[in-house]
């Protein structure tokens, strides 16, 4: 299994990697979330991507998912599909393809060139796309999120998205005889921890909390790390001594075999 972080920013070099949007693409042909995803390569890569699995619509994670959209699309019966939960296809029905933000794809495509198709994303029941098995899990944010257990030839990868303390992700997680990573979030530093509590999300000593769930230790990749506190986050982190913890780097492929 192939994981590539899609970049956000253009980082000076010798500068700290800087993320302000969401989107992981795994094996060239799905992704996880949009953030950045439609300002990624060419449209000839983006094309290969053919399925989009949508966490939750804060904005960071869906932000070029319309650009992305209409970057992909040929005008023949072929098109990308979003796949999400009730509240995720609702939301981009009122708030994203609404000719208010963006044209209503949905409603302009014709029945022999549609822009996009959606799909229904139902918590723990398992799919099947491009060769991976995919399980949504809902966990704790703001507002309903899944995140993914994904599978590929006994392998398995964790994606829990934006979250606060959380339970049924790990609980999936260690039910898995074959758990390779876990790409996790470390939005804010200890030192605003109470603004991690109310907006459901972590720092570097909830981060530690959270793997301690986990029965056994794998590769686990800090990632939604604020631009704004990039440093000391990254700072805290390391101070937590867990040698199996790295930063995430954008563009960079993870492969698990």
């Amino acid at each position: 299994m192939k994981v590539t972080l899609i970049p956000s920013s253009v980082t000076p070099r010798g500068e700290d990697q800087l993320g302000y949007l969401t989107a992981y693409v795994i094996n060239d042909a799905l992704a996880i979330d949009a953030g950045g995803l439609g300002f990624w390569k060419d449209p000839a890569a983006q094309a290969r991507i053919r399925h989009v699995l949508i966490t939750h619509t804060h904005i960071d994670h869906v932000a070029s998912l319309p650009i992305f959209v209409e970057n992909v699309y040929e005008g023949g019966p072929d098109c990308v599909t979003i796949h999400g939960s009730d509240f995720v296809l609702d939301s981009l029905r009122r708030d994203l393809f609404n000719d208010r933000i963006w044209p209503d794809f949905i409603r302009l495509g014709r029945p022999d060139a549609p822009f996009l198709k959606l799909a229904r994303l139902e918590p723990y029941c398992p799919i099947e796309l491009e060769g991976l098995r995919i399980t949504p899990v809902p966990v704790q944010h703001v507002i309903p999120t899944l995140g993914f257990l994904v599978e590929e030839g006994g392998r398995a990868v964790v994606f829990p998205s934006d979250t606060g303390p959380t339970e049924e992700i790990w609980q999936y997680a260690n039910a898995h005889p074959n758990l390779r990573a876990v790409f996790l979030e470390a939005a804010f530093p200890n030192e605003m921890e109470w603004l991690a509590r109310i907006s459901l999300h972590l720092t570097p000593n909830l981060f530690a909390a959270e793997l301690a769930k986990l029965r056994r230790t794998v590769p686990t990749y800090a990632v939604h790390i604020k631009a704004r506190f990039h440093r000391e986050i990254v700072k805290q982190l390391r101070q937590l001594g867990l040698d199996y913890v790295k930063v995430g780097e954008f563009d960079h492929d993870y492969i698990f075999e």
